[in-house]
């Protein structure tokens, strides 16, 4: 299904932390961040996100675990991914490639495998989610307060391109009745940032290989007693159709039955539980 091609040393960060960012006197045990990269032609801007990416700076001296899902793309995305990877050995990037085309969902399961982080996050290879954010979402983990963390698009003072009116009121439907079945208050259940403590994810069986990703792990993540789900606002870069955009209204429709088969029909095992966290002193 997939096969591992690159793999470097650490990364070498650039960028500074936020200084407004404040640590809790019990922080999270985290040193490492998996950050999993579903790509399917997109050679235009995946050395761009890579480039972004390494130029982040992770708040407690997090390292970054860099891995690239290639879904079977049909343009250049390896070779411009494999180029990058050459030019920057110092960087943390692994690289994994589908031999046949999946979804994006599946793409996020190949990762969620190969991740080794304490926490990994998604990043889409398309610019629409800005890297320089990964220190917001990483806040209320590092402080030990959080095990998944939604980045919310439509919550915050921060930049959005103004697009689709439908897809804005279908993303709200959606997310109204995901919280209907799940008894979440989330104001955004479609984003695709989203970060989850490693060991927890790991331990959830995931079915969706397309977009339905987002209501299953939402669903299921519900499920999961004391899970401590967080959510905080961040900016949104969308893009067009025209622009390279792939979700459709026939996700849309395969989302909302998703919703109900995972909150209903396929929960997941009673035995799945929080991992107990290390925690370190104050800072």
């Amino acid at each position: 299904m997939y096969e591992t091609l690159q793999s470097a040393g650490a990364a070498v960060p650039v960028r500074k932390a936020p200084k407004h960012i404040r640590y809790s006197s019990h922080r999270s045990h985290i040193q490492k961040l998996s950050i999993i990269i579903p790509a399917f032609n997109e050679e235009a801007t995946i050395s761009i996100i890579l480039e972004k990416i390494n130029q982040v700076e992770l708040i407690g001296n997090v390292a970054k675990d860099i891995i690239i899902v290639d879904d079977c793309s049909s343009d250049d995305t390896e070779l411009v991914a494999r180029e990058y990877i050459e030019e920057n050995p110092s960087v943390s990037i692994r690289y994994v490639r589908h031999t046949v085309n999946q979804g994006k969902g599946a793409a996020i399961h190949t990762g969620i495998q190969h991740a080794v982080g304490d926490y990994l996050l998604i990043q889409d290879a398309d610019l629409e989610y800005d890297p320089r954010e990964y220190n917001t979402l990483l806040e209320p983990i590092v402080n030990g307060y959080a095990d998944v963390v939604y980045g919310s698009r439509f919550m915050g003072g921060k930049p959005h391109r103004i697009l689709f009116f439908w897809h804005t009121i279908g993303n709200r439907c959606l997310t109204f009745f995901s919280n209907m079945f799940s008894n979440l208050n989330l104001t955004d259940m479609e984003t695709g940032y989203k970060a989850f403590r490693t060991s927890l994810i790991q331990q959830i069986p995931l079915r969706e290989k397309r977009f339905g990703f987002e209501p299953e792990v939402t669903a299921k993540i519900a499920q999961v007693e004391g899970a401590k789900i967080y959510e905080v606002g961040i900016s949104y870069y969308g893009r067009t159709y025209k622009e390279g955009k792939k979700i459709g209204w026939k996700d849309g429709v395969r989302t909302l039955w998703c919703i109900i088969k995972y909150s209903f029909l396929s929960k997941i095992p009673a035995d799945i539980k929080v991992p107990e966290p290390e925690v370190v002193g104050a800072a």
